[in-house]
């Protein structure tokens, strides 16, 4: 569990818990607190270091631990044994150096900030700071009130509630880090250093120092945790309680002495544990998450075979796909057929490069040189991995498929990255479709983390094999689903973007539409998505969808939205006009008013919110019984890492869940009976009610 060396007064204890990392749990608080006895015994000590005999200093609470736990006051009595440690650490009677050669984030943060001085690795891979609110928590061990003490209130709210995770160099900036060291070695030789020189080391707040910058208890202190909650509330639409916690631990905390203050924050840590949403939060972004990254289940190969990556198309999709691969490793051909195309991807690549500030300069150019720009065909021989690109049309598709693979090796993959056209449709164009599968990225994609692959009814299992390496290899987190038009992720974001459509169309007022979006917790609201995305490119798959599936989208919404593109010119964010107006003050289009039915008198944000949140749901429970999600840990994580749904309740199956399947179905039928069919819940959903199943049960973890 530790091990301890003494070097001349100046002793070392480093902490290993059995396994890859450091977590806190009660195995750890035991340790700690047995090191730090043995630590303080040895004779003539002048000093501590603690460190980690892990790559990570810590990684954090042990989430198992966090996601049983369902009585409060056993979590207060845990979270007040690990702050008596801490306060313990710092009170010690002598220095406290972080040696963070590693990671520390959330608890291993907040034991770092217990230490009297901090020294971090410069290194990309050393990540510090206290993510805890996207898990639906606070920090609940000091951090809310150790942290605003350190670098002042603003500076600490911003990254408490917003849940931020710096590099190294950025927690130096800020003060989250004490020192900056180049080497392993060199972090301990500061260690040292500052240990000799600061003997009589004490925390800010046990010397009775004030915060910098804006002192607590100020009016103008007071108006800045104001503004601070003003902010949150207009962001988050008052749908994730623990940012407003930590707000509310920063506020109260700094009214009371530190001690006083980390019981207040343990007070609302433990609160959050307990509650439904930290439950779902934490089943989905850690335990389905992780699984979806372990690609636990699915076909695996130690070796993709793939070298040279091609790029089918130079638009903001093909461009970044470009950097994304080259920035991974892999030579990269991104060809188009048009020059400006390629002189706008090679201008993206640059701006992406010098971005990565990070980075050494030498570093960046090696990213740049692995990108060839090419008109030539010919540029494409030798490839191991095509990704098509280019605009979603079959025909087209098909032509740019047959002239590719011509030029290709019988192991070679072709991967479309079409957003809905099925990719047995799109295979047929192809003399290998057991070569041929689906990667569907989303945009910007150097940023969005998702990456979609779907198999087609030929599409192999080494084939499958060798694309999740490949997304692996450029750090994404891809999610398996089966074919048919729009897929999961496409489907489910054309129901959430249509039914605000819908919404408008009917007469609902447009403003309360957006906000009743915000107030269900999805990242963007419906119209603003719409624009984002362009209203052609939307109008364009909606009838695409009539002639791929059969089925006419018979819809006022969709009429709507052809009257704004044909008539009015309104394409959306990117041509300076759609459902806002975006030249000057961006406002809603006045205009929609006349294209709308007179406002109905059912109407308000909680309908509004309830009907854009169910009509998703009937969507996702479709493409469940259709087969198209394999796995029901892919639905949770396909829709908030894909299409912004709403994080806060852990994806839309654990929404229902919450909901109640029987009440569900019962609402479903009703608005079925009211406005059609596309309410109407599957049958997966009518067998579960009928049983009395969850998708997830309470407590479990999958």
């Amino acid at each position: 569990m530790y091990t301890i060396q003494n070097d001349d007064g100046i002793v070392t204890l480093t902490l290993a818990m059995p396994g890859k990392v450091n977590k806190i749990n009660r195995g750890f608080a035991e340790g700690l607190n047995a090191g730090l006895d043995e630590a303080l015994a040895v004779p003539g000590r002048k000093g501590i270091i603690l460190a980690s005999g892990h790559r990570d200093f810590c990684v954090g609470a042990d989430l198992d631990m966090i996601y049983a736990l369902r009585d409060a006051a056993e979590v207060r009595r845990v979270t007040a044994g690990l702050n008596a440690l801490l306060r313990k650490m710092e009170t010690c009677g002598v220095p406290v150096v972080a040696a963070l050669t590693g990671s520390a984030l959330g608890g291993g943060c907040e034991v770092a900030l217990a230490c009297h001085h901090r020294v971090a690795l410069d290194a990309p891979h050393v990540q510090i700071g206290v993510p805890e609110v996207n898990l639906g928590v606070i920090p609940g061990g000091g951090g809310t009130q150790r942290l605003p003490r350190l670098i002042g209130i603003q500076a600490a709210l911003e990254i408490i509630a917003q849940a931020q995770i710096l590099r190294a160099a950025k927690a130096k900036k800020v003060g989250l880090v004490d020192a900056l060291a180049e080497s392993p070695e060199a972090v301990f030789a500061a260690a040292r250093a500052w240990i000799l020189a600061n003997p009589g080391a004490k925390q800010p707040w046990d010397r009775g120092g004030k915060p910098p910058g804006v002192t607590p208890g100020t009016e103008e202190a007071r108006n800045l945790l104001l503004i601070a909650a003003a902010m949150l509330e207009k962001k988050t639409a008052g749908n994730y309680p623990a940012a407003e916690a930590a707000v509310r631990a920063v506020s109260d905390g700094l009214a009371v002495n530190f001690d006083t203050g980390v019981s207040i924050e343990g007070r609302l840590f433990a609160g959050l544990v307990v509650s439904d949403q930290a439950k779902d939060m934490i089943r989905t972004f850690w335990y389905h998450k992780n699984a979806v990254e372990r690609q636990e289940g699915l076909p695996k190969i130690a070796d993709a075979r793939f070298k040279k990556v091609a790029i089918l198309g130079a638009g903001m999709m093909g461009a970044g796909l470009g950097f994304v691969c080259a920035q991974r490793g892999y030579a990269v051909v991104l060809k188009d057929i048009r020059e400006e195309a390629l002189v706008g991807a090679k201008a993206h690549c640059e701006a992406q490069a010098a971005a990565l500030k990070h980075l050494p300069e030498a570093e960046r150019a090696a990213i740049l040189a692995r990108i060839t720009y090419t008109l030539d065909l010919q540029d494409l021989v030798g490839t191991d991995l095509v990704i098509e690109a280019v605009v979603e049309d079959v025909a087209v598709k098909a032509r740019v498929t047959a002239e590719v693979e011509a030029l290709l090796g019988e192991d070679a993959v072709f991967a479309s990255n079409t957003s809905a056209i099925p990719i047995s449709i799109l295979a047929k164009a192809s003399k290998r479709p057991a070569n041929f599968v689906g990667m569907h990225f989303f945009s910007p994609v150097e940023k969005m983390p998702l990456l979609e692959i779907i198999v087609g009814k030929e599409t192999s299992d080494e084939t499958l094999a060798r694309a999740l390496a490949f997304g692996s290899r450029i750090k994404k987190t891809s999610i398996v689903v089966n074919d048919g038009y729009g897929f999961y992720t496409t489907r489910l974001f054309a129901s959430y973007i249509l039914e605000g459509c819908q919404l408008v169309a009917e007469g609902h007022d447009p403003v309360l539409v957006e906000w009743a979006g915000r107030t269900t917790g999805m990242v963007v609201p419906p119209l603003k998505e719409f624009d984002e995305v362009t209203l052609t490119l939307g109008l364009h798959a909606f009838e695409s969808r009539g002639v791929v599936t059969g089925k006419k989208l018979d819809l006022a919404g969709v009429e709507l939205v052809r009257r704004m593109v044909k008539e009015h010119g309104r394409t959306g964010k990117a041509g300076g006009k759609g459902f806002y107006e975006y030249e000057g003050e961006r406002r809603m289009w006045p205009g929609l008013r006349e294209l709308a039915a007179p406002t109905p008198a059912k109407t308000g944000v909680a309908y509004l919110a309830r009907r854009l949140m169910l009509i998703q749901a009937a969507e996702v429970a479709r493409a469940l019984d259709e087969g198209i999600v394999r796995n029901w840990r892919d639905a949770e994580v396909g829709a908030i890492f894909g299409v912004g749904f709403a994080p806060n309740t852990g994806g839309p199956l654990a929404w229902m869940d919450r909901q109640g399947i029987p009440a569900l179905v019962e609402e479903l039928r009703g608005l079925a009976a009211e406005l059609g069919d596309r309410y109407a819940p599957a049958p997966i959903l009518v067998r579960m009610a009928d049983r009395g199943e969850r998708f997830f049960a309470e407590g479990a973890a999958s």
